[in-house]
């Protein structure tokens, strides 16, 4: 028997020296496939109204900044896999007391009020556009005005965590495709609208479009943005924008909905926002907004629907049947809606529907504020506001918003409503993530060893983060800020 066993030793070296190489190479492609990798603490909220969080996760992210893998210590090989990461200078490490979070979704942000943000929020809608908003969108006639403003918004959005925003910009071509390059160009993912007005009796006569060009120039700006040079993946895209019912004539809305039917662009408007809008739309067509879009050929599964506070049951069973989603913009909604929103119902029916800041009609460019505002506005409904009446009666029992489902609906439910994949770290997903750090300097986030649920830490870093705690910002694996 001494010679076979003699004889296999050798086999036996052999064989573990295959394997190890084998595991080796092995080692060596997973490393070459992932273009870096962070590890730390983690929160999202892959389920609405529920949340996760891992003390210690590491997300893996491929060259074309999509994750490939999210794992815990649990998982096996977790060690090795930063060992080697690490040594390999592709690991991100996050410091105690910092987290890693999804990127932020804006669904509704008016890129040209900008400059006016803070301004006249006192007025009724009708009298604070036409005292400051028009006029000032009109000075984008000047695409080198336009020039010198969009860099200065899409990096003050960047740096307060929002990776994606959905733009309404202004009439002009010229101006709406240099907001499209500069979101290219600085890295945020970017729905641009040029904007459609036609209507004499609505509009100034100094902005106001011709219903002919107006649809030609919406045509040329969706080819044009699809070919901007840098935007192979569809960081930044078109969106088809009648800013509202009344700002356009008939001729306009079908003109729009014959050219979004025929490029499946996305689309995004106002919906039914204040008394005022409602009512024109009831005078004027014997319809909703929501009808006079479905009738349109405007509402579809790309079609975002900005404020929508007048909502009938009908409307909102058209808006889920087409799969269209909302834009709740809780802040503005107390300046101009005349009304809150129906949040509650939103939710509960299965409507899709995510967070907007509208700038400038709030004046706040976080949508972690958003959330607050978005919790504070359903408490203000549930509890209502007319002292003369008995607690009972006040308010709209039920009508609460948790911070959980706020936060949901600035990540995923964004995501869903953009149709992309973000808002959550999972395998498939965009990394457009954050790094919010509760030591930054001169914070007011705090978060005291041994006194916070998870739970807990999550609601304060919602209500809390401030534009200093957002330390990195990711968007499709690019760092697009770094403090």
């Amino acid at each position: 028997m001494a010679g076979p066993l003699v004889s296999s030793r050798p086999t036996l070296r052999r064989l573990s020296r295959a394997r190890l190489l084998q595991d080796t190479n092995n080692k060596m492609q997973q490393i070459d496939s992932i273009g870096f990798a962070v590890r730390g603490a983690l929160y999202h909220c892959p389920v609405k109204g529920e949340f996760e969080y891992h003390a210690d996760a590491l997300v893996l992210v491929d060259h074309q900044g999509q994750i490939t893998e999210v794992l815990t210590p649990e998982a096996p090989g977790f060690a090795a896999r930063c060992a080697a990461l690490s040594e390999a200078n592709e690991l991100t490490e996050l410091a105690e007391g910092q987290y890693l979070m999804p990127g932020m979704v804006d669904l509704h942000v008016h890129a040209p009020q900008w400059p006016q943000a803070g301004k006249g929020l006192d007025l009724p809608l009708y009298d604070w556009l036409q005292d400051y908003t028009f006029p000032l969108e009109a000075k984008f006639a000047d695409v080198t005005f336009a020039r010198e403003v969009y860099p200065h918004l899409v990096n003050a959005l960047l740096a307060n965590g929002t990776t994606s925003a959905v733009y309404f910009a202004t009439v002009h071509n010229p101006a709406s495709v240099a907001l499209a390059e500069i979101c290219l160009e600085l890295g945020q993912r970017g729905y641009i609208g040029k904007v459609n007005m036609d209507d004499p009796d609505q509009c100034p006569p100094y902005y106001i479009e011709s219903t002919e060009q107006g649809l030609a120039d919406t045509e040329a700006f969706i080819q044009q943005v699809r070919a901007l040079p840098g935007n192979e993946q569809q960081l930044v895209n078109p969106v088809i924008t009648p800013r509202f019912v009344p700002s356009c004539t008939r001729a306009m809305l079908q003109g729009l909905g014959e050219l979004a039917q025929r490029y499946h662009c996305h689309v995004q408007t106002h919906c039914s926002e204040s008394d005022w809008a409602r009512d024109y739309s009831q005078a004027h067509y014997g319809q909703s907004d929501v009808e006079i879009y479905q009738s349109m050929g405007l509402l579809t599964d790309r079609t975002i629907l900005a404020h929508s506070i007048f909502l009938s049951d009908s409307d909102m069973a058209a808006i889920r049947d087409a799969g269209a989603a909302i834009a709740h913009c809780p802040l503005s909604n107390t300046y101009f809606a005349n009304a809150a929103m129906k949040t509650r119902e939103v939710l509960d029916g299965d409507l899709q529907v995510g967070l907007g800041t509208d700038l400038a009609g709030a004046p706040i460019p976080s949508v972690f504020h958003t959330c607050l505002d978005a919790v504070n506005h359903s408490r203000a409904r549930e509890d209502g506001t007319n002292t003369h009446l008995p607690a009972q009666q006040r308010g709209e029992a039920g009508s609460r918003v948790s911070f959980l489902e706020a936060y949901w609906m600035a990540t995923v439910g964004g995501g869903l409503a953009i149709d992309a994949k973000v808002g959550l770290f999972a395998p498939g997903y965009a990394f457009d993530a954050l790094v919010v750090d509760a030591n930054a300097p001169d914070s007011d986030l705090y978060l005291p060893e041994g006194m916070d649920t998870p739970r807990d830490r999550l609601e304060k870093l919602i209500s809390l983060t401030r534009r200093q705690n957002i330390r990195t910002v990711w968007v499709q694996g690019r760092k697009v800020i770094q403090k």
